[in-house]
């Protein structure tokens, strides 16, 4: 007899399980055979979104990879409250700074970073491919603000081409803006200052990671460290954050991403 442990563990394996072990659909396209994507497709699941994260670093507290987890399960949620989407893999290297000299999140080990142009290359070719296998609205959602404008000029590019095709691509700025400006509102509202809630590796966003993930924060060392700043590449005091203010943030990302693709695909 399974255990209830080994028991969930095996149908995280055939579904998908959040970080607190809720059983979700699997939206991942990565998780379909062929035919069983192109049957899926065919069946409705038209639209795709394409989360993009980035390897970073996150101050002494945060793992380099958060964006990419974080940029995953929020999209995947996404995907099920829109009903007719899948998600497409994470891309994990995007523009993070100058290598010679080493500029922005560069200065700081772990960090990955590619060309602007080699980024809208990308985002181009996985919208290309996406097209070809029968989506018809593929969708870009960052989970970082230093590449919002190339998502846009790419999916502008893309129009542009496949202006005479019913396929279409987007850009969707409101998913950054409800985890960014949006969440630090909602933090402010509850007595919070904006030093604390910071722009990087701050409450905001380590409440955030905290919320989809636990273990992407060190939160053992977090809650008797001194105050981290912009030497350690924090621009905030992450030391109050909790899962309980991230799971604010989540749904307001959802929510307002939501929307804002269904309009944009209302309005197509």
């Amino acid at each position: 007899m399974f255990s209830a442990r080994r028991g969930l563990a095996v149908l995280c394996l055939l579904a998908s399980c959040n970080a607190s072990g809720e059983i979700l659909p699997n939206v991942s396209l990565e998780a379909f055979t062929s035919p069983e994507l192109a049957r899926a497709i065919a069946g409705g699941k038209t639209t795709v979104l394409v989360p993009i994260g980035g390897t970073e670093q996150n101050g002494p507290y945060m793992v380099l990879g958060k964006h990419n987890v974080r940029a995953k399960a929020l999209a995947e949620r996404i995907a099920i409250q829109l009903g007719n989407a899948l998600v497409a893999p994470v891309m994990a290297y995007v523009p993070e700074g100058g290598t010679n000299p080493p500029t922005a999140h560069m200065r700081f080990p772990g960090t990955i970073t590619i060309t602007e142009a080699a980024f809208e290359s990308i985002l181009e070719s996985t919208a290309q491919s996406l097209r070809l296998a029968g989506f018809r609205d593929i969708v870009f959602l960052g989970d970082h603000g230093g590449y919002q404008p190339a998502l846009q000029h790419a999916a502008q590019r893309l129009n542009r081409e496949w202006s005479a095709a019913p396929a279409r691509a987007y850009a969707i700025t409101e998913y950054y803006r409800a985890s960014e400006s949006g969440f630090a509102n909602a933090l402010r509202a509850r007595g919070y200052g904006a030093a604390e809630i910071g722009t990087h590796a701050g409450l905001a966003d380590t409440s955030l990671a905290l919320a989809v993930d636990p273990n992407l924060v060190r939160s053992d060392h977090l809650r008797t460290a001194p105050p981290p700043g912009d030497k350690d590449g924090v621009h905030g005091d992450p030391r109050r954050a909790s899962t309980e203010l991230g799971q604010v943030g989540v749904e307001l990302v959802v929510a307002d991403t939501v929307n804002a693709i269904r309009s944009a695909i209302a309005h197509r």
